[in-house]
């Protein structure tokens, strides 16, 4: 059996990864570049990179995909863009980097460190209004957690 942090390590020599700072840089030299979010839509709302699209880790196969009705065009139709995939941590978007790998996407990365690491160097964050956020308040969200009322506080599985 292996452990989520060994399959993620095994699917990292497979991607490329960017640090926060290289992609802010592709964000300034490629106004086409597609940044992929794939955390949940809780996480979304809280804070992300302006211009990012939401796509949460658990449908984006069938987001890929044009015959599934989580279809996204935008990524139906973009194996051949440049495309950042981004996360919490930056651990998340190494599996989802690698499946979109074998979806046939061709300029595809990950971000390492997620946006805690963004955040750590003061990249900017903003919440649903557009609202630019201040570092120090994103990095109290980002340290409490998981954001859905509807986990259990102990086990973070959904109560019914």
């Amino acid at each position: 059996m292996k452990t989520f942090k060994e399959i993620v390590a095994e699917a990292a020599k497979d991607i490329k990864e960017l640090m926060p700072w290289d992609v802010e840089e592709r964000i300034k030299e490629n106004p086409e570049l597609m940044i992929i979010d794939t955390r949940e839509e809780c996480e979304f709302s809280r804070f992300h990179i302006e211009g990012s699209m939401l796509v949460p880790r658990g449908i984006l196969e069938s987001a890929c995909e044009a015959e599934y009705e989580d279809a996204v065009p935008d990524l139906v139709n973009g194996r051949d863009r440049e495309i950042v995939v981004i996360c919490r941590s930056g651990l998340r978007s190494v599996l989802a980097t690698q499946m979109m790998q074998w979806l046939g996407f061709k300029n595809v990365s990950s971000m390492k460190t997620g946006l805690r690491g963004w955040n750590d160097y003061e990249l900017p964050l903003y919440n649903l209004n557009r609202e630019l956020l201040d570092p120090d308040d994103v990095d109290e969200m980002l340290n409490a957690g998981f954001c859905s009322a509807f986990m259990h506080p102990d086990r973070r599985t959904i109560i019914a």
